[in-house]
């Protein structure tokens, strides 16, 4: 069995809505409508500055995602790399899937020059998740996340 970490290209659009949908859905209750969220995807994948896919294969199947975003610091002269929409198939769980997509981010991150630090955030209630990222050397940052979601008011999701 080989596990490969590729870049998302066009033709992932559809599975990377159907794991975006599972992992909200799975994480938060949340029921993603599609059209939305393609259309989001698509313009992530023709325009790398609003951020970056990954895919992982196993044997040529995807079976998990992670997006890359970019904060600059103004603090730091650098950039930090934000790891989100992070997803892996129930039947590729515990078996290094999200590793590789992180030692992979890691690499690129290293090798780029310019980036200070990764960040993510994760729902307080999912323990799998944060024992995951400790695992890989992350932990809990010194900042509160607040936010106000344009986006969604109105929406039911």
């Amino acid at each position: 069995m080989t596990l490969a970490i590729r870049n998302a290209v066009a033709d992932d659009c559809s599975t990377l809505v159907a794991f975006n949908q599972a992992l909200a859905q799975s994480t938060e209750g949340k029921v993603l409508e599609g059209g939305r969220l393609g259309r989001g995807i698509e313009k992530v994948l023709a325009d790398p500055t609003r951020g970056r896919y990954f895919v992982a294969d196993w044997d040529g199947q995807p079976v998990g995602c992670l997006m890359v975003t970019r904060e600059w610091s103004d603090w730091r002269d650098g950039w930090f790399w934000w790891i989100q929409s992070v997803f892996v198939v129930d039947e590729a769980r515990r078996r290094g899937v999200y590793r590789a997509l992180h030692n992979h981010l890691v690499s690129l991150a290293r090798e780029a020059g310019d980036v200070c630090g990764l960040r993510l955030y994760v729902e307080r209630s999912n323990r799998p998740a944060q024992e995951t990222y400790k695992s890989l050397g992350m932990g809990p940052g010194p900042y509160e996340l607040y936010e106000s979601d344009f986006a969604s008011e109105g929406d039911p999701a």
